[in-house]
């Protein structure tokens, strides 16, 4: 198990809710749809990444496996 202080859990909790807002805000204006793509790949790569960590307690992490798909 890895171990994580209660304000580290809660800053990946944050980073996490981050990336969850930015996928569902959808592709600004402007943005070329390459440059999307790959944000939206960074994203979503950085929810797998931090839902498979086992330092979670009883963060809801329902919208970060939905935005991870």
């Amino acid at each position: 198990m890895e171990e994580q202080t209660v304000a580290e859990i809660a800053q990946h909790y944050s980073a996490m809710l981050d990336s969850v807002a930015l996928i569902d805000a959808g592709q600004p204006d402007g943005e070329s749809d390459a440059d999307w793509a790959d944000c939206l790949s960074r994203n979503k790569e950085h929810l797998v990444i931090m839902l498979a960590k086992d330092f979670w307690t009883d963060e809801d992490l329902k919208s970060s496996i939905a935005a991870s798909k």
